[in-house]
Parts: structure tokens; sequence; C-alpha cells
């Protein structure tokens, strides 16, 4: 926490087409070098350019071996990102990738439900096999358009069988996601990553079931923000560094302590990724990020200080920086 990661340049040493917009990138070291196991919920940065740092799951298959692998949806609409990977990350060509980083880690318990729609089934590969290899409950509930568009979906049938059910629009069944939660157990950790509209679908069922500290999301952009969120100046104290700075309305935290010369690191500076992520001593924290779940939040042990400030009315933080 709060220290440079690693960065590898690693080749494409394979790439396929999934699905339909869907391209799977097999990463390797190109001397032959070892990369970090793969843990269920890890994900890497691909370094695209300067401005332009992405987070992908890694996919864990029955045969990954000693690469590592990500999927990404091309969108034309989107920011940018997966049209330049569709374009220039052709077999044999090189990126930088940092990590891996896990915000989304497969907790131990006795029973699962797993939620995917999508190209966000991805994170869930690995915790379905994981799950199965410890004799846990689960299920799968991977949700899309089409079959043409779900990426895995064939593998994940063959390998899991009827633990595995999916749920096709376009072929008319459709995943009742409040139904399927109301009697979730106290005991069931649910895992969902997916479209914004499904998580939050998912997010307030579990609240309306009374288990949302058994819920994890994985979120790669911005959680939509609720209502008007007012800034107020307050005081950070960075315990290792020793120095006091003022963080004004207009800045973050993490922009402030950059320029009293406290280096930490910051990827996506949105509050998705993680890199910043720092360990609060003392002082009332507004979350703002959207990867610490709704537990973590209220335990209040770490922030992310590239969108997270001290709650309104709270002058002072102390933080390990």
């Amino acid at each position: 926490m709060n220290e440079a990661e690693p960065v590898r340049t690693l080749t494409v040493a394979s790439r396929r087409e999934l699905a339909d917009s869907v391209i799977e990138l097999e990463l390797a070291d190109p001397a032959g070098g070892s990369l970090p196991a793969l843990e269920p919920g890890d994900h890497i940065d691909l370094r695209l350019g300067a401005d332009m740092i992405r987070q992908y799951s890694l996919v864990g298959l029955a045969d990954h071996g000693d690469t590592w692998r990500v999927a990404v949806l091309v969108d034309p609409a989107g920011r940018g990102g997966s049209a330049l990977i569709s374009e220039s990350l052709q077999e044999g060509a090189t990126i930088d990738v940092s990590g891996p980083r896990n915000h989304f880690a497969l907790e131990p318990a006795p029973s699962y439900r797993f939620i995917a729609g999508g190209i966000g089934v991805t994170p869930l590969i690995e915790m379905c096999r994981r799950a199965e290899a410890i004799g846990a409950d689960w299920s799968l509930a991977y949700l899309g358009r089409s079959r043409q568009s779900m990426a895995y979906l064939d593998e994940l049938i063959e390998e899991f069988g009827s633990k595995v059910q999916a749920f096709i629009s376009a072929e008319g069944s459709r995943y009742d996601v409040a139904g399927a939660l109301a009697d979730v157990t106290a005991e069931t950790l649910t895992y969902c990553c997916g479209p914004e509209r499904l998580m939050g679908a998912v997010e307030e069922s579990m609240q309306a079931a009374g288990r949302l500290t058994n819920l994890r999301l994985e979120r790669f952009e911005p959680k939509p923000a609720s209502g008007i969120v007012a800034n107020e100046e307050f005081v950070v104290y960075a315990t290792k560094s020793d120095v006091e700075f003022v963080v004004p309305e207009d800045e973050s935290i993490l922009v402030a302590a950059d320029f009293e010369g406290l280096v930490v690191p910051g990827d996506c500076l949105e509050g998705t990724c993680g890199s910043c992520e720092t360990r609060i001593v003392s002082g009332e924290v507004e979350h703002r990020d959207s990867i610490l779940n709704f537990q973590a939040q209220a335990e209040s042990k770490t922030m992310m200080i590239c969108v997270s400030r001290a709650r309104r009315g709270c002058p002072r933080l102390e933080l390990e920086l």
C-alpha cells in the first residue's frame, strides 16, 4: 500500500475472438519469466499511454499455464481504451502492465451466489473454480444479450454443468434479481460484476433482503454519484512523513500530497483501480470510491485518496503517508 508497483513489459502471446466484440489477449513474459499466480478477483492495469490506463480482470482458465489472460469488450463508444487495444495489441505486440491487484477477493464462506452481466463474467470464472474445489455450495447466473455475445459461456457450461444458468434476453429468458436474492442466507456471499444497471439492482435487492454486508461488487468505472456532493477544505497529517498539509475544496488528497512532495501511486484518479489505497489513522472519511464494499467503507480502515475526502465537519485526517 502506497508503494509503487512493478511495471512489467509483456508480450501478446496469442489473441482470439471470443464473442461478438470481445477479444482475449494472452500475455507472457518475453524472456520466459514467471508471472505471479492468479488469485480469484485479481486484476491488472494495461498501461496504454501516459494518460490511458485501463483495468482488466485476469481470466482463470484450466490451461492458463504461466501466462495471464484478459478479455476486452471493444466498445467504439467507450473512452478509447478498448478501441486502442483492438487496433494495436496484435500477436507479438508488447504492453506495459502493472499489478496484479485485488479488491474483489473470494472470501471464505460455505455458500456463494455469483452474478455476471456480459464481460463481467471474467473475474468470476476463477471464483467458480475455487468454490468448486473447496466443496462450497455455489451457482452462477450469467446474463447476456445473446449467446454470441457471451464470452466463455460454452466453456463454463461444459465444466460446471447446471451450476451455471444462462439468462439470455434474445431468447426471452430473464433473471429476476429481487426474487433470486430475496431468500439469500446469512452464510451466503454474493459476488456481482457487470453493467451498472445490474449491479445497482443487485445492491438494492440485497439491501431489501437485509444482506448488504454479504455483497461484493466489482466496478471498473466510477459508481454514479448520488445527490450533490459538496467539498470542504480540511487538513491531512501524513504520519510516516511527519508532514501536515491543507487539502483545498478543489483538490484531491492525492494531488495535495503530490504538491508537498509525497509520492503516492495513483493510476486511474477516479476511485476504480485501488493503487492509491491508504490506511486511515484517525478522522472520519466520506468514501467516494467504487472499490470498497459496504462493510469495508463502514469499517473505514483505508481510503482511496484520489476521490475520497474527510467527512464534512471533520477538519483533520491522519493518514499513513
